[in-house]
C-alpha cells in the first residue's frame, strides 16, 4: 500500500540540517519550532539561492528526474496548459497518481507515456523530464525528494500546494 508524503514548503531547512554534518539538537529544535509557528500562521519561506552553501551535504551534485503533476481544484493554480479550469478534487488527483504508480510498477505503461498524456506540468511535452536539478540550488520539497531517490526509483505520491506529484529519478 502506498502512502502520501506531505511536505510543507518550510521543511527544506530541516531536511538540509538533518543531512548536514553541521547541526546539533539545539539548532534543530529552533528550526523545528520556527517551522511549526510558521505553519500555524500560514507563512511560507524559501531561502535565498546561496543559503544552501552553508551546508556540507553528502551525495551527488545533480540528479535528473521526471515528474507527473496532477492538479486539483484546490491547487495554488487550478489550471494548466491542458485545462482552463481544473474541476477534479484532491482525492481524484490522488487516485489518478496512485493508479499511474501502480501501472508503472506493473510495467503496463511507461512513466513517459503517462506524463505526456496526463501531467499538468509543461514538462509533460518532454515525457515529464525536469532536466538536471543541482544540489546547490535545492529550493523545494520535490527537489529534496528527488535527491533522496535512487536511480530508477519511483516516489510515493507527493502532495504540495501545486497538486499531487509522482517523481522518477532517471540519472
Amino acid at each position: 500500500m502506498s502512502r502520501t508524503i506531505e511536505v510543507p514548503e518550510q521543511m527544506y531547512e530541516m531536511e538540509l540540517m538533518r543531512k548536514s554534518r553541521k547541526h546539533d539538537a539545539a539548532s534543530m529544535a529552533v528550526v523545528l519550532k520556527e517551522i511549526t509557528i510558521n505553519s500555524k500562521l500560514g507563512i511560507q519561506t524559501l531561502p535565498p539561492a546561496s543559503a544552501n552553501e552553508d551546508y556540507d551535504i553528502q551525495g551527488p551534485s545533480h540528479v535528473q528526474c521526471r515528474q507527473i503533476l496532477i492538479k486539483h481544484n484546490k491547487s495554488t493554480r487550478p489550471y494548466s496548459f491542458r485545462e482552463m479550469f481544473i474541476t477534479r478534487t484532491k482525492q481524484e488527483a490522488m487516485d489518478m497518481i496512485k493508479e499511474f504508480r501502480r501501472q508503472i510498477i506493473n510495467e503496463e505503461t511507461t512513466f513517459e507515456e503517462l506524463a505526456c498524456t496526463y501531467s499538468d506540468c509543461l514538462s509533460a511535452k518532454k515525457g515529464g523530464d525536469l532536466g538536471y536539478l543541482t544540489r546547490e540550488h535545492i529550493r523545494s520539497p520535490l527537489e529534496i525528494i528527488s535527491f533522496n531517490l535512487e536511480v530508477g526509483q519511483l516516489s510515493e505520491p507527493v502532495e504540495t500546494s501545486s497538486g499531487i506529484h509522482l517523481i522518477l529519478r532517471i540519472n
